[in-house]
């Protein structure tokens, strides 16, 4: 099994079979891997940001959405292989899910000890784990070394206010509910206060900088929307 810099490879398991879900979860932990299991692309989609997995295990067909749409998304913030692994064994299946980003298609059924196989190639081809890197110059986000810089200044951020700033980055132009904000970077929503999303948007316009002469804006829409986008494409100086 390919290693992580000592760690265990975190493989992120998509499946809303539950009954093939916990047999290759049980596998792939007794074969030294840590596991995650969800069901859903929002159950997905949090786990991803929350715990940055080596490997992606993905269905296609979910309850809730599309493998296809989850696998663009996840492009957008991570490298770490994405391996379909579904009932749909149609070429045209197999090429749009390729075409989307993902790097290799097991078709069901399958042997575990065949897709332990693929996922130690890719990540023997990655070597170590895939860095989680957002670019949107003059913003940089490294959610392997934790270091956020903008305009060419290191900028202090919580790991929530990271991961936070990373989905906004990741989804520049796009209006967030606080709903969906709180889906995707708050696995664990019990006992958060209120205000947590708008707590947290505040640190980040303050810590960024974020008025009228920065190169980006984070505002909320009349539709009580968040978003976060490009306003300055011409380099300055930082104040």
């Amino acid at each position: 099994m390919a290693r992580c810099e000592g760690r265990a490879p975190i493989v992120l398991v998509v499946e809303d079979e539950p009954t093939l879900a916990g047999a290759v979860s049980r596998h792939l932990v007794q074969q030294g891997f840590a596991v995650l299991q969800t069901a859903t692309v929002q159950a997905a989609r949090a786990a991803a940001w929350e715990h940055q997995p080596d490997v992606v295990l993905l269905d296609i067909l979910l309850p809730d959405g599309s493998g296809y749409d989850l696998c663009v998304e996840l492009r957008r913030i991570t490298t770490a292989p994405i391996i379909y692994v579904t009932a749909l064994g149609q070429d045209q299946a197999v090429v749009r899910g390729l075409a989307a980003g993902g790097d290799d298609y097991l078709t069901k059924p399958f042997s575990l000890d065949v897709l332990t196989a693929r996922i130690n190639a890719q990540l023997r081809r990655g070597g170590a784990p895939r860095a989680m890197r957002i670019e949107l110059p003059p913003l940089f986000l490294d959610f392997v070394t934790g270091k956020v810089t903008l305009e060419g200044e290191e900028i202090e951020l919580s790991k929530k206010e990271m991961q936070l700033l990373g989905y906004l980055a990741s989804n520049a132009g796009q209006g967030m509910t606080q709903d969906e904000l709180l889906a995707a970077v708050w696995d664990d929503q019990s006992g958060l206060p209120t205000n947590t999303v708008r707590q947290h948007i505040s640190n980040l316009r303050r810590k960024l900088r974020l008025d009228a002469t920065s190169a980006f804006e984070l505002a909320l829409t009349r539709d009580r929307r968040y978003v976060f986008q490009q306003v300055r494409f011409t380099p300055s100086e930082r104040r």
